[in-house]
């Protein structure tokens, strides 16, 4: 039985407490722009954002209390495609004010961890460019994901590799 044909990520879609305020946001500190407004019964609901430079589709809806809720969760990685622009990334959000964890050797790419939005969802980064390939012969498994980075970045950092992954 073949699977089914797919053709990436259409958008990924927030929930807001501010639509206007989001909007501002994803505009001034990642480029976004609107392509479309949904106004449901004369009041602007949400938004559909478009990047111009290769970013996933973005949808903000407006919903206060989804919002809150749904706060500090890091719900998706946006592609970032190497380490040079990743970091370059860091410094342009460290230049308008916006606190991070800096780029940081992971599991399988450099990531931009704990950049949070006006209603704190984690908006993190992850590069496509690898620095490790996966296993081909089934899942790859990572044991202790965070630790496991801090080592392997240690040793790419000092050139050695230990026997136990």
């Amino acid at each position: 039985m073949s699977v089914p044909r797919l053709d990436g990520v259409h958008h990924l879609k927030l929930p807001v407490g501010d639509l206007e305020r989001s909007i501002d946001w994803y505009r001034s500190r990642l480029g976004y722009e609107v392509a479309v407004e949904f106004v449901e019964k004369g009041t602007l609901m949400g938004v559909a954002l478009e990047h111009p430079d290769g970013g996933p589709g973005l949808a903000l809806r407006l919903d206060p209390e989804r919002a809150r809720a749904a706060a500090g969760f890091d719900y998706f990685a946006i592609g970032v495609p190497d380490k040079k622009t990743i970091e370059e990334l860091a410094e342009r959000l460290a230049r308008l004010g916006e606190a991070h964890a800096g780029v940081h050797f992971a599991t399988i790419g450099w990531v931009l961890p704990e950049l949070h939005d006006p209603d704190g969802h984690e908006v993190r980064f992850y590069t496509t460019e690898r620095h490790t390939e996966l296993d081909g012969d089934g899942p790859t498994r990572i044991d202790d994901p965070r630790e496991s980075a801090e080592r392997r970045e240690r040793e790419h950092r000092t050139g050695s590799r230990s026997e136990s992954g």
